[in-house]
């Protein structure tokens, strides 16, 4: 068995779970982070984090950090930590290419006494049941017995500043007892939260995907009672406000559900259940739901303007916010794209402004020209704030008193506002 201090870490997959990771073990061990990206490597050779996870100053000064594109420079790490991107098809069914491509590059590289832990989030079983028989097919080494096996959920929350990777408690799990507690110990050495050693590496999967699809399906809730109290024209947030009174009321606010984790993870669960014989009825639903709440919200507004007597066809929209979450740039899976292709059908004309975008890649992706720079408001007919990023709840909307105003996060006055979610 390996020993703590003969620990060589390769990080594979770079984005924002694998880069903080890195950084955080590199204070312990010598690390080399993998991305099959050039760009992205190259990015971070200069100190540069497109994610704005880590800064510079982090990057650049520590001794035991490298980072590469080659494949062959990981050959000499013996614990390889997998961190790549799990995302569903156009059909909402996962799609595990990049972790099966990550697992046969993992293989290459395998020796005798490796590790192998997977921090991506899957259904229960996808890693004893796909990505072992990958690496044992490629190496023509045994899981258990030449190598060792763990997964380890990732925990982390893109653009909390509060709760940094080694504050989060981590669940960690091995494919035999001694596997589990030696992959335990390497974690508890960086994680000062502490670690919880599940029994199983399924047990661990399922603690994993369970976390998110909790939270879709009570988003799911208070969107529901948010439709429900539009008809009886009631606002939410002071229901919300009332309710959350009482000491065990759950927090949670209306709004839209896009993102790598929460608008994704529960297809993961949903995909399994149904392999089994089991079909799931309230995750599924809640998808559904939170699904279509960007096309209400569309709706929603030009109905607002209609009953303004404002012009719909040929009018002028700005959607504040396209990331899937606040102070972040991530847009992946962001639902706010919903909103626009629905305004966009009323042959609305859309602009969008997103301080913490980068508009290259939304152009790329979406084939969208993201402003660069804040508009002058007055020049609107709707206005929709979609994401909560602090710059915009002190944004000055005075001037937009005879168009619509939207706000789908609740940050902005009451008295401001249209309506909002």
């Amino acid at each position: 068995m390996l020993k703590i201090d003969e620990v060589k870490i390769a990080v594979v997959g770079l984005g924002y779970v694998g880069l903080p990771l890195a950084v955080e073990f590199a204070k312990r061990w010598p690390v080399i982070g993998f991305d099959v990206s050039d760009a992205r490597i190259s990015c971070l050779a200069r100190g540069v984090d497109s994610t704005r996870e880590v800064s510079r100053a982090v990057l650049m000064g520590s001794d035991l950090l490298s980072f590469t594109s080659s494949k062959h420079e990981i050959a000499g790490a013996n614990f390889f930590v997998v961190t790549v991107p799990t995302p569903v098809d156009t059909s909402n069914k996962p799609d595990l290419t990049s972790l099966l491509d990550a697992s046969r590059t993992v293989a290459n590289c395998l020796k005798k006494g490796s590790f192998v832990v997977y921090e991506s989030t899957v259904f229960p079983g996808a890693t004893e049941e796909l990505c072992i028989p990958v690496l044992e097919n490629a190496s023509g080494l045994k899981c258990g017995v030449d190598f060792f096996c763990g997964y380890s959920p990732e925990r982390i929350n893109p653009g909390d500043k509060s709760r940094g990777i080694s504050d989060i408690i981590k669940v960690t799990s091995g494919c035999t007892p001694e596997a589990a507690l030696f992959i335990d110990r390497v974690y508890s050495e960086i994680i000062t939260a502490g670690t919880f050693r599940a029994s199983s590496i399924k047990v661990a999967e399922a603690s994993k995907v369970i976390e998110n699809t909790q939270r879709d399906i009570n988003i799911a809730l208070i969107n529901e009672l948010s439709l429900i109290f539009e008809l009886e024209q009631i606002d939410t947030y002071e229901v919300l406000d009332a309710a959350g009174t009482k000491w065990n009321f759950l927090n949670f606010k209306p709004g839209l559900v896009g993102g790598h984790c929460i608008g994704v993870d529960p297809y993961y669960l949903a995909q399994k259940a149904q392999e089994v014989g089991y079909h799931p009825e309230i995750i599924l639903s809640g998808r559904r739901l939170n699904d279509s709440m960007g096309r209400y919200v569309a709706t929603e507004v030009v109905k607002l303007m209609m009953r303004k007597d404002i012009k719909v066809i040929d009018s002028r929209v700005l959607i504040l916010g396209f990331t899937f979450k606040e102070d972040c740039p991530d847009f992946r899976n962001t639902r706010v794209i919903d909103i626009y292709k629905e305004l966009k059908s009323f042959e609305m004309n859309v602009d969008i402004y997103d301080p913490w975008i980068n508009t290259f890649e939304v152009k790329n992706e979406y084939d969208i020209d993201v402003l660069i720079e804040q508009p002058e408001m007055s020049q609107y007919s709707a206005i929709i704030l979609a994401v909560a990023h602090q710059k915009f709840s002190k944004i000055d909307i005075q001037s937009t008193k005879n168009s619509v105003v939207y706000d789908v996060k609740g940050i902005l006055p009451k008295q401001n506002v249209d309506a909002r979610l």
